[in-house]
């Protein structure tokens, strides 16, 4: 069901979606929520449209940070949960185990008995097999149908019991657009019947009237695509045109008992980052959107449905964009970059909270998985950085590493760890609480290579500066003074001419007409380069290209 481009380049479920299936004469809804918890707000709106839930567990990664965010979500709503053990067939599957685990995660986060029993399915999702009792005999071979999973749904998940015969009520969990019918309310019909015509209002969070209107269109899910109804009763999850002041979290009711639905209650964000209008010499070379005015507008838009965001002008004209992690905020830095905007950000930074007149910051638990050989340089690297660890055990062919520690901390940890682990290292996170603000963390990054003029970096300049440490550019990219082209191998930032050509004379010597030997330069994603920006520096980020740069860019500003 991930349509969006980046879920299928990622391999991340970002958007919640919904489709609907009929078995055996029963209509079941099913939603696909996000299991990230930068992704908390889609996963907090749409289970409430649920009455239960399938909790899809890895069979050789076992629970995961985000496996207890959802789970902690389901079992706060009292939403009854179905376990399936997805990918028995791998390699290092770890049934048993993974079973244990997942025992545990319950005894952490159930808030009743009942919620101690649940049922346990065991499936092989890429055929489309699912199973009641762990199957024996060859799993390379072995055949089936999701007919199990069904069965238990109906057995297990009662209906909706809320009453067809009451005023309608929907509350609105999520937005939709479209270039000929406008904007698409999507919900779950709480009580009464909604009908194609009928009068409605449109209620705000407190419970005032916003809007009056109609239901011009009513559609409900089949499989992938939308179909039209005429009414629809409640428990289904439908989408209405008509009512073009529609927000999150806001009610549509029926307009002879206009009674409003508790609103959705979503945790405050944890990350901060500002985002403006690009300043650097090459603005304009890529970028559609390119003014303070149309990146406002366009966040505008991004805040109907992005309900975990905020978004607050500063007083240096750019923009405060606060979320729930970083992934959360790369995710919309790279839309809006494929959407043709051109704009620069600054480093992230934590959002510190005042308790009782003291500052607070955010706290998160850290899971990193780790093969044996990198083992010691994890454990080295996290207590550096302050880290508690909570837990160490046995993981596949390495370790499962558990620790506590402020998101501060985590910042730019990400592209440390791969670089010492090879690119092996699976780290996941999830926000915990605020605790009172600890002691300041040491310098965890050496300095940079700053370009000293404008033009086009060339091989004679590169490997002087490749000598000097690890290159960001290669032959041939234009560069402009104070771009950052690479590391240090010292902890101060050095200027360096990455355009300098070779000087030609009549004089020959030996090895003067040695071939340039290049080293390839590191390509940094979006999320390193977040991971690596410093506090006197910004990330330039066009349509075409990512470029990191010194907030001066003349050394004699710098220096000032």
């Amino acid at each position: 069901m991930d349509s969006n481009e980046l879920e299928r380049e990622r391999g991340i479920t970002i958007l919640a979606k919904n489709t609907a299936v009929e078995y055996k004469g029963t209509k079941i809804n099913i939603i696909d929520t996000p299991g990230h918890a930068d992704f908390g707000g889609e996963v907090e709106r749409t289970l409430h449209m649920a009455d239960g839930c399938l909790l899809i567990i890895d069979a050789q990664e076992g629970p995961m940070s985000q496996t207890r965010f959802v789970l902690q979500k389901a079992l706060g709503l009292g939403l009854k949960v179905i376990v399936v053990i997805n990918k028995i067939d791998k390699k290092f599957a770890r049934i048993k185990e993974v079973i244990e685990e997942t025992h545990t995660l319950f005894l952490d986060l159930a808030t009743k008995d009942d919620q101690l029993e649940f049922p346990t399915l065991y499936a092989i999702g890429r055929r489309g097999a699912a199973f009641l009792e762990m199957p024996t005999g060859d799993l390379e071979t072995i055949t089936g149908t999701v007919e199990p999973i069904f069965e238990t749904i109906l057995k297990e998940i009662h209906p909706p019991q809320n009453d067809p015969n009451g005023a309608f009520q929907m509350l609105v969990t999520a937005l939709d657009y479209d270039d000929y019918k406008g904007k698409y309310a999507i919900g779950r019909v709480h009580r009464g019947i909604a009908k194609q015509g009928m009068a409605v209002s449109l209620l705000s969070v407190d419970g005032t009237v916003k809007a009056r209107g109609k239901l011009d269109q009513i559609f409900t899910s089949k499989g992938l695509g939308r179909v039209e109804v005429s009414e629809a009763v409640a428990g289904d999850i439908i989408q209405v045109t008509g009512i073009a002041a529609a927000g999150i979290s806001e009610t549509i009711a029926d307009s002879s008992a206009p009674e409003a639905l508790p609103a959705i209650a979503i945790e405050e964000p944890t990350l901060k980052i500002a985002l403006g209008p690009n300043t650097s010499p090459f603005q304009g070379q890529d970028g559609q959107f390119l003014t303070g005015r149309q990146i406002e507008e366009r966040l505008n838009r991004e805040l109907e449905s992005n309900v975990s965001l905020r978004v607050t002008p500063s007083d240096k004209g750019d923009f405060i964009l606060s979320g729930r992690g970083e992934l959360h905020l790369s995710i919309l830095i790279e839309t809006l970059r494929r959407e043709g905007y051109e704009f620069q950000v600054g480093r992230p930074e934590v959002i510190i909270k005042m308790i009782d007149g003291k500052p607070h910051e955010p706290i998160e638990e850290v899971i990193a998985d780790v093969p044996e050989e990198y083992a010691g340089a994890i454990a080295t690297e996290f207590g550096k950085r302050k880290a508690i660890m909570k837990n160490v055990s046995p993981h596949v062919d390495g370790y499962r590493y558990t620790f506590e520690m402020p998101t501060r901390a985590l910042l730019g940890l990400r592209s440390v760890l791969m670089s010492k682990t090879r690119g092996t290292v699976v780290l996941n996170s999830m926000f915990l609480h605020f605790a009172p603000k600890g002691e300041e963390l040491p310098q965890s990054r050496n300095g940079v290579l700053v370009a000293h003029e404008t033009g086009t970096a060339v091989a004679y300049g590169l490997e002087i500066a490749q000598g000097r440490g690890m290159l960001f550019v290669g032959h041939g990219v234009p560069v402009y003074e104070g771009m950052i082209v690479g590391e240090n191998t010292r902890e101060e930032d050095l200027d360096i001419n990455v355009c300098k050509e070779k000087k030609l004379s009549n004089m020959r010597a030996s090895g003067t007409d040695a071939p340039v030997q290049l080293t390839p330069p590191r390509t940094l994603s979006l999320e390193e380069y977040l991971d690596y920006i410093g506090p006197d520096e910004l990330l330039e980020v066009t349509p075409k290209n990512l470029r990191l740069r010194k907030i001066f860019l003349k050394k004699s500003d710098r220096k000032r």
